[in-house]
Order: structure tokens, then C-alpha cells, then sequence
């Protein structure tokens, strides 16, 4: 009986030290040392790639955000305010439901078949709102001028970036709104245009809460 219970306590403390040298190492010298890594080699992304303007965050450029009007009354989605450049449509966004408490955004993809009629339907409308909202007097778009990434979504519905050729699409009425000259915003969006990571991943993209930050810079100036 006593050996019995002097084993039992001992397997007891040895779990016991095991556990708390466990905690100490993974739980808290661990996550200083990542902390103190990310901290000192790349701070801008340990704290979530912060985008600021005028002193103050207005976002990050991992996230995509609407640039958009107050909601019209009877209207059940806001219009796009096209003094700014627009991203990409954002389908698959949903809001939470069950803990309302909390105004959560949950993202995810439409899910939506390449032949689905709504998916048709919603590029379709999509096409014809950037054709409209993008000509300007001098400057038309046509349909077939449109790239894919302005007419879908992204399977996030979250995706930061736009292609460079939906940004050039967009200056000739970003340049009227904000009375710039055409010249001046596609000078913007070579600069922050950014090409394929490590030279051969992805694709060349815009983002466009940076882009629109630096289009605010440079229409206060005048």
C-alpha cells in the first residue's frame, strides 16, 4: 500500500514539473522570444501592416476595405463613392448572426459555380456598373475593356489588391473627381504598383487603401 502511494505521488510531481516546466517554456519564454523577433525585425507587420493618414490608423493594407457613400434610404447596399478607387467586389461577406452582441464581419467565397446563374447575373451587373461609373466624357470603357478581379470576388471577399490594369481602368474618373489630371493619378498607380513576390510568385497588384491614401495626399495639396 505504501509503495503504491509513494508512486503514485511521485508520478504526480513528475507530471506536475513536467507541466510547469512545459508552460514556462511554450508559454511564456516562447512567445516572448517570437514576440521580441517580430518585434525588433519586422515591428509594421507584427502589428497587423497599420496604414495611417494624417497621423491616425485608417486601416491595414492586408485587408480590404469598401470605399463607399452613406446608405441611402430604401437602399440595401451603399453606392461607391467614386472620388476613390474602388477594390474588388466582396460577395461572399456575411455578418454574424448567432452572437449578436458583437458586430462581427465573417468573410468566406460565394462558392458559386462557374455557370451558377447568379454568379452570372452578378458579374453581368457588375460589368455594366464599372463600364458606367469609369466612362467619362472623352474617355469611354468598354465592356471588354473590364478585367476579371473588377467583376469577382476574391475568396476571402477581403483581398486588399487590385490588378494594376483595373486601377489604370479607374484614373480617368478618379482624375475628374478629385480635379487632377489623368497624368498625375496613373503616376500614382505606377508607384504603388507592386510586382510579383521574389520576382515569380502572384501576380503584379495595387493596394488600394494605400493607393487611395496617397490619391488623398495629393488632392489636398491643391
Amino acid at each position: 500500500m505504501n509503495n503504491t502511494v509513494t508512486t503514485t505521488a511521485r508520478l504526480l510531481g513528475a507530471g506536475l514539473r513536467a507541466l510547469l516546466v512545459l508552460t514556462l517554456v511554450t508559454g511564456v519564454l516562447y512567445p516572448l522570444a517570437v514576440t521580441g523577433v517580430a518585434q525588433g525585425l519586422f515591428p509594421r507587420q507584427a502589428n497587423g501592416s497599420q496604414v495611417e493618414a494624417d497621423g491616425r490608423v485608417v486601416g491595414s493594407s492586408l485587408i480590404g476595405q469598401s470605399f463607399t457613400l452613406p446608405r441611402a434610404e430604401g437602399r440595401q447596399t451603399p453606392e461607391p463613392d467614386l472620388r476613390w478607387f474602388q477594390g474588388r467586389p466582396a460577395h461572399g461577406l456575411g455578418t454574424n448572426t448567432l452572437n449578436t452582441r458583437y458586430r462581427l464581419l465573417l468573410s468566406g467565397a460565394t462558392n458559386l459555380s462557374a455557370g451558377d446563374a447568379d454568379l452570372v447575373a452578378q458579374v453581368e451587373a457588375a460589368q455594366k456598373a464599372v463600364v458606367r461609373d469609369n466612362s467619362v466624357p472623352g474617355h469611354p470603357v468598354a465592356a471588354a475593356d473590364v478585367p476579371a478581379d473588377a467583376v469577382t470576388s476574391s475568396g476571402s471577399g477581403l483581398d486588399p489588391h487590385i490588378s494594376p490594369a483595373y486601377a489604370r481602368l479607374q484614373t480617368h474618373r478618379v482624375a475628374a473627381r478629385n480635379g487632377l489630371s489623368p497624368a498625375e493619378v496613373e503616376r500614382l498607380v505606377t508607384e504603388h504598383t507592386e510586382g510579383r513576390t521574389l520576382g515569380f510568385v502572384g501576380d503584379p497588384r495595387v493596394n488600394v487603401l494605400e493607393l487611395n491614401v496617397a490619391l488623398r495626399a495629393l488632392a489636398a495639396g491643391r
